[in-house]
């Protein structure tokens, strides 16, 4: 399965990954179908921040409460691994609900995609695209 997210929200994951470091940074991706557009950042209310993430509760309401007054939707979440790999850990396996929501995972300069799907995390094919203009039409500037 495939996925488009815009150049914009790969800029800010990257960004938000190395503000929060040494901590992991959490938050929620949003975009309609298969097309995440928006990454909202999430304070990270874990007890320890340094390996592990927990989405604040009112961010993530307020992320599906826009939703549902038919704002963007919640296509899934994303954290760092300050440390490591951009693949799922042991602990994000135990927390997959099989819910097909997207994670992203931001470490060692990269992100990955990957789909929830309630034995773990299955890798998703991302293609990179630009930012949807105000208009409505996609811009015209390489993807990559």
């Amino acid at each position: 399965m495939n996925v488009e997210v815009t150049s914009d929200v790969i800029a800010r994951l990257h960004e938000e990954s190395l503000s929060a470091h040494p901590e992991e940074c959490c938050g929620i991706l949003t975009g309609e179908g298969e097309r995440i557009e928006a990454a909202i950042p999430a304070a990270n209310v874990a007890a320890q921040p340094t390996h592990h993430f927990e989405i604040d509760p009112a961010t993530l309401l307020a992320a599906h409460r826009a939703a549902r007054m038919g704002g963007p939707n919640v296509l899934g979440y994303y954290h760092s691994h300050p440390v490591g790999h951009p693949v799922p850990s042991a602990t994000d396996c135990e927390h997959s609900t099989g819910d097909s929501r997207i994670w992203a995972i931001i470490a060692d300069g990269q992100v990955a995609f990957w789909r929830d799907t309630g034995n773990g995390f299955s890798p998703i094919t991302c293609h990179i695209v630009e930012p949807t203009a105000a208009n409505g039409l996609e811009s015209n500037a390489s993807p990559e």
